[in-house]
């Protein structure tokens, strides 16, 4: 029988700034994965997703498997994947996924 990879929370934080670097701020993303690796790119890809809904004109897709979603994603805003930090989350016990 082969062996399940055991799914951890992660928190992927990503820089964002405005495109003229005015303003900054953090994107934090949460979700299960079984790496930090795979953390990063699921958080990537649920913010693709909701930034091409939004220039389409749709509705954000949501939460999808594992919890990631992406929301308050925001046109001028520009994240800096190459300086995302990966952790594996700690609860406070003030949200769940």
């Amino acid at each position: 029988m082969p062996q399940q990879k055991v799914r951890t929370v992660f928190e992927v934080d990503v820089p964002i700034h405005t495109r003229d670097r005015k303003l900054h701020g953090l994107h934090v993303f949460t979700g299960q994965a079984t790496s930090p690796d795979e953390a990063l790119t699921r958080a990537h890809q649920v913010y693709d997703q909701a930034l091409a809904a939004r220039e389409a004109g749709r509705d954000n897709p949501g939460r999808q498997d594992g919890g990631w979603g992406a929301c308050g994603v925001r046109d001028g805003w520009e994240p800096d994947w190459e300086a995302a930090k990966t952790a594996v989350w700690c609860s406070t016990g003030s949200f769940a996924l």
